[in-house]
């Protein structure tokens, strides 16, 4: 079986730390390289032609990663990378998706978020937080005039990890909550999606633009 290797470019050494930790959550046997820039990430790129993924920090200090998506994206059009940042808004998003970015994921997002997102991506899908759909008027990612449904956070946590195929007793241990309180967050959630079912909150959740499907519009701009 082949072991996973993903570069992290950041240049917070702490930063790096906690990514590489996070990642074991992926696989114990997993290859972590790290650069503090882009100048080392470009090397370390070229010099491993098996990795697998980049999480590839927005803010750094020789170039920024739209700048950088470019550059990967001419020498290495295979090689997914997922944009990191500390301050991340759907126009940001939008930017990142048009370079070629597989995803966009915020630093102050969860662990398990991640992880998911990892796993999308290294599937060939796109993956955007939810909360970045979203801006005041319903005007998100997906696109302006479409009203997105408003969640609360705990809700948002719930629907990621349905999508993410994860059962009430799995999302319970994840989130560290009662399994009671989580079927009432499912409930929220079938109530918000006007369905009667989990595999149905899932499939309405990919009509209403929480899956690749849903960034077709943005991701066509450069893919």
């Amino acid at each position: 079986m082949k072991v996973l290797k993903i570069l992290v470019v950041d240049d917070h050494p702490l930063v790096r730390a906690g990514l590489r930790q996070v990642l074991k959550g992926l696989d114990e046997q997993i290859v972590v390289l790290e650069a503090a820039n882009c100048e080392r990430a470009f090397e370390l790129a070229a010099s491993h032609a098996d990795l697998d993924l980049v999480l590839l920090d927005y803010d750094l200090p020789d170039m920024n990663g739209l700048s950088a998506l470019n550059v990967f994206g001419k020498a290495h059009p295979e090689l997914p990378i997922l944009m990191l940042s500390g301050k991340p808004n759907p126009q940001l998003v939008r930017r990142a998706l048009a370079s070629g970015a597989a995803g966009f994921l915020g630093k102050t997002g969860k662990s398990y978020e991640l992880l998911s997102a990892i796993r999308l991506v290294l599937a060939g899908e796109v993956y955007v937080p939810l909360e970045l759909l979203e801006v005041p008027g319903g005007a998100g990612v997906a696109g302006a005039g479409t009203a997105a449904p408003q969640f609360t956070q705990r809700q948002v946590d719930v629907l990621y990890l349905l999508l993410d195929g994860r059962s009430n007793k799995e999302i319970s241990e994840l989130l560290h909550v009662a399994d009671e309180t989580v079927k009432n967050h499912v409930t929220a959630l079938l109530r918000i999606f006007g369905v009667k079912t989990r595999v149905q909150v899932v499939l309405a959740a990919n009509r209403q633009g929480y899956t690749r499907s849903a960034f077709s519009a943005l991701t066509s701009l450069a893919r």
